[in-house]
């Protein structure tokens, strides 16, 4: 509980201090608004050129978009800290405060910054996954009510645990590896399309190893309440999204060791 009213307190604080500077919030938001329209206009430019993808329609591809950049939109908010964290605090050895402080290490890192501007990717991201919605016309029983706030929620600790690994590993690197782009921002790419419509070695790495598969499409087809062309049922669908919680905990158990390994800068 301690830990929770601290984290409270450093999000409150971060919100306050950007909206000291209301210019720069409302064009930053307006600017990721804009990026992301961009990039969701190149998929409706590829439907509106060539028709359909394979079997899939725009709205169910406008689904998986929506969801994806929705969820993601959230931990790029809150996980700045993890994001940051091999320049910020391992490189000028601003770390050895935060393991002095009487407060959870996890949370000072998690409540370093909130990224408020990203309100405008949440917007977009909103809007063409309530557009995809209704135009799929989707039959609403307890089973979609459940299975959508699901699979956002297994993405969004999906996403964050990938940053928490990409912090971790500064432990031993001392910067951040922004390769791991790869895996965060390459990974809303991927998942913007169908698993089906990719290669074998390719679904299994994003199902098994990263088990991005399975926060997003699994059970976002079953919201579509179409058949999978990879063969899921509707129980693989339900459950698949806790491997997102999953994935996070891992993460969390990995940066652990990581705090224990590290020895400072010695400066």
């Amino acid at each position: 509980m301690i830990g929770l009213e601290v984290y409270g307190r450093l999000i409150a604080t971060s919100i306050k201090g950007q909206l000291q500077y209301r210019g720069t919030f409302l064009i930053m938001s307006v600017g990721g608004f804009v990026t992301s329209t961009v990039e969701a206009f190149g998929i409706w430019a590829l439907f509106d050129r060539f028709g359909n993808l394979s079997d899939w329609t725009l709205p169910q591809i406008a689904l998986l978009y929506g969801a994806v950049n929705v969820a993601f939109a959230f931990t790029d908010a809150l996980a700045r800290g993890f994001d940051l964290f091999g320049d910020r605090f391992i490189r000028t050895g601003n770390f050895d405060r935060v393991l002095l402080r009487p407060a959870p290490v996890l949370v000072q890192i998690a409540g370093y910054e909130f990224t408020l501007f990203r309100i405008g990717r949440l917007i977009q991201g909103l809007l063409i996954l309530t557009w995809a919605l209704v135009e799929l016309e989707v039959d609403w029983s307890l089973f979609e009510i459940v299975l959508l706030p699901l699979s956002l929620l297994g993405a969004f600790f999906f996403f964050y645990g990938l940053i928490v690994l990409q912090a971790t590993l500064a432990f031993w690197t001392t910067t951040t590896l922004h390769i791991f782009n790869v895996l965060t921002y390459g990974g809303t790419e991927t998942a913007s399309y169908p698993m089906a419509i990719y290669k074998d070695e390719f679904r299994r790495f994003f199902t098994f190893v990263v088990p991005l598969a399975c926060v997003t499409y699994f059970p976002l087809v079953g919201v579509m309440g179409i058949e999978d062309p990879l063969g899921s049922t509707p129980v693989l669908q339900l459950i698949a999204p806790f491997a997102g919680f999953l994935f996070f905990g891992v993460s969390l158990l990995v940066w652990r060791i990581g705090v224990r390994r590290y020895t400072s800068t010695g400066s």
